[in-house]
């Protein structure tokens, strides 16, 4: 039961006149589940550099390897995929801070 729903971003780049990369973002909405990062996942993503905050579990034909989310108006980075059984796909998050 997918009771929530998250905002995947995928980002492409083109080149304008003066071959500058231009950002462009697109955006589609899917249902999830919202999840806590165990404990265990928070201590072994901090030994590698991350801050985890949150885990959503979706569809695994629903994602297409975005690396941005949207959820409750904040922007998070995926840092890390699970493919479990029953065709669910756990997506391991941090917050996205500044701007890129």
């Amino acid at each position: 039961m997918r009771n929530d729903v998250i905002t995947l971003i995928s980002k492409t780049y083109t080149r304008n006149a003066y071959g500058v990369e231009i950002p462009a973002e697109t955006e589609h909405d899917i249902f999830c589940d919202v999840k806590s990062i165990s404990q265990r996942e928070f201590y072994a993503a901090g030994e590698n550099g991350f801050k985890p905050e949150l885990r959503f579990d979706v569809f695994a034909y629903d994602y297409n390897g975005e690396d941005l989310i949207e959820y409750n108006g904040n922007r998070y980075t995926v840092y890390r995929t699970f493919q479990n059984s029953n065709n669910v796909l756990e997506l391991y998050t941090e917050r996205k801070t500044g701007t890129e």
